[in-house]
C-alpha cells in the first residue's frame, strides 16, 4: 500500500508540475491562477487511481 501512494503522489507531483509550467511558460503568471491549476492537477491521478483497469495503484491494482 505504500508504494501505491508513492506512485501516486509522484503521478499527481508530475501533472501539477508540467500543468503550471505550461501556463508559466505561455505567458500567465497569476499566482492565483498558477496555484488553481496545480490543484486541478490532482483529477487525472484521481481518475486513474478509481479506474478498475488501473495495474499501476487504485481499484484495479494487485496490492490492495
Amino acid at each position: 500500500m505504500k508504494e501505491q501512494m508513492k506512485c501516486a503522489a509522484l503521478s499527481y507531483l508530475r501533472a501539477a508540475l508540467a500543468a503550471v509550467a505550461a501556463l508559466y511558460m505561455s505567458g500567465i503568471t497569476d499566482p492565483k491562477i498558477l496555484a488553481n491549476a496545480f490543484i486541478a492537477a490532482i483529477i487525472a491521478p484521481i481518475l486513474k487511481g478509481v479506474d478498475p483497469g488501473s495495474k499501476d495503484y487504485g481499484v484495479g491494482s494487485k496490492d490492495k
